[in-house]
C-alpha cells in the first residue's frame, strides 16, 4: 500500500467517524452542559482516551480475534503487525465472515434510519419510505434471509457471520433507546456527575461500534483503523466544546452519514462475495456522499438566512 492510498483510507476514516458520531457529540454537549466544571474537564481529558484506546483501540482487534479462529487473542494483537503468510493467509480466510457480518449490520442501521427514525428528507421518496415503516422487519428479515442462502453456497461460516451481523444491529439498537430513555432523566433529574460520566462512557461506546465495524469497509489493517477513528474521536471532542451549535444547523449532516453507511455496507457484502472493490472506493464514496449532503444543508441554511 503507497502513501497515498494509506492517507486516503486515513482522511476517510477520519471522516467517516467524524460524521457518524454528530449525534453523540450532540449528546455529549447536552449532558456536559448540566455538570460541573470539573466532571466537564475529567470526561473531555480521560473520557477521550477511553473512547480512543478503550473503545476504538481495542475492539478493531476484539472483531479481528473473533473472526478468525485460527488466532489467539495475542495473535490477533499482534497480527495487523505481522508479515508470517501464515497468519495473513488466516486472515484472509476470515475476511469474509467478517465482512459480510458487519455489511449486514451497516444494512440493518442504514434501513432502520430510513424507514423508522425522525429525520430531515433529504432526497426524493424519503418521506414516502418513512410513511411505510411497518415493512422494516419484513425486508430486513427477507435480506438477512437471502444472505444467509447465497452465504451458504460459499461457507457456512459467512452465513452464520451475516446472522451475527444482524444480532449485533439489534443489540446495539436496544442499548440505544434504553441510553435515550436515559438521557431523558440525566437531563432532567438529579443523577449525579459520577452517573453522568458513566452514561456519556457507555453511549460513546454503543456509537463508536458504527464507526468501527464501518471502518472494516476502508482496510483491514487495525492501525490504520485506530490512527482514522482516533482522529475522528479527537475532532467529535472538538465538536463537543467549541461548534455542536453551528453542526447543528447543517440539518442533512446525518442524512450523510447514513447514505454513507448503506453504501460502505454494500461495499462490505461485495467483499465478502468475493467482488474485488479497490481501497480507494470507501473513502472516495465517503466524501461523495458526505460533500453531497453538506452542499446541501448549505443551500438550506442560505435559502433559510435569506428569508
Amino acid at each position: 500500500m503507497d502513501l497515498f492510498a494509506i492517507v486516503l483510507i486515513v482522511a476517510g476514516l477520519c471522516l467517516f467517524e467524524t460524521i457518524t458520531s454528530i449525534d453523540n457529540a450532540i449528546i455529549n454537549a447536552e449532558v456536559l452542559s448540566t455538570m460541573k466544571e470539573r466532571a466537564r474537564r475529567w470526561f473531555l481529558i480521560w473520557g477521550l482516551l477511553i473512547a480512543v484506546f478503550a473503545i476504538r483501540g481495542l475492539l478493531p482487534w476484539v472483531i479481528v480475534w473473533m473472526s478468525t479462529p485460527a488466532l489467539d487473542p495475542v495473535g490477533a494483537l499482534t497480527a495487523t503487525f505481522s508479515s508470517d503468510p501464515l497468519v495473513i493467509a488466516a486472515i484472509g480466510q476470515s475476511a469474509p465472515t467478517l465482512l459480510i457480518g458487519g455489511g449486514t449490520f451497516l444494512l440493518f442501521l442504514f434501513l432502520h434510519w430510513l424507514f423508522l427514525e425522525e429525520k430531515h428528507f433529504g432526497l426524493r421518496g424519503e418521506e414516502y419510505i418513512a410513511s411505510k415503516g411497518v415493512w422494516f422487519f419484513a425486508i430486513v428479515s427477507i435480506i438477512l434471509a437471502a444472505l444467509v442462502w447465497f452465504a451458504l453456497g460459499r461457507h457456512p461460516l459467512m452465513a452464520f457471520g451475516a446472522v451475527v451481523g444482524s444480532t449485533a444491529f439489534f443489540i446495539v439498537h436496544g442499548f440505544r433507546q434504553n441510553a435515550q430513555e436515559a438521557e431523558r432523566n440525566l437531563l432532567h433529574g438529579g443523577m449525579s456527575d459520577v452517573s453522568k460520566i458513566f452514561y456519556l462512557e457507555v453511549i460513546d461506546a454503543t456509537f463508536s461500534i458504527d464507526g468501527v465495524i464501518g471502518a472494516f469497509a476502508f482496510t483491514l489493517s487495525v492501525p490504520l483503523i485506530l490512527i482514522g477513528n482516533g482522529l475522528g474521536a479527537f475532532v467529535v471532542r472538538e465538536l463537543t466544546i467549541r461548534n455542536i451549535e453551528k453542526i447543528r444547523t447543517y440539518r442533512f449532516l446525518k442524512n450523510g452519514a447514513m447514505y454513507s453507511i448503506f453504501c460502505l455496507g454494500i461495499i462490505m457484502v461485495l467483499d465478502s462475495f468475493g467482488f474485488t472493490v479497490p481501497n480507494w472506493v470507501s473513502p472516495v464514496i465517503t466524501f461523495g456522499v458526505v460533500g453531497f449532503f453538506f452542499f446541501k444543508s448549505t443551500q438550506e441554511n442560505t435559502f433559510v438566512s435569506r428569508e
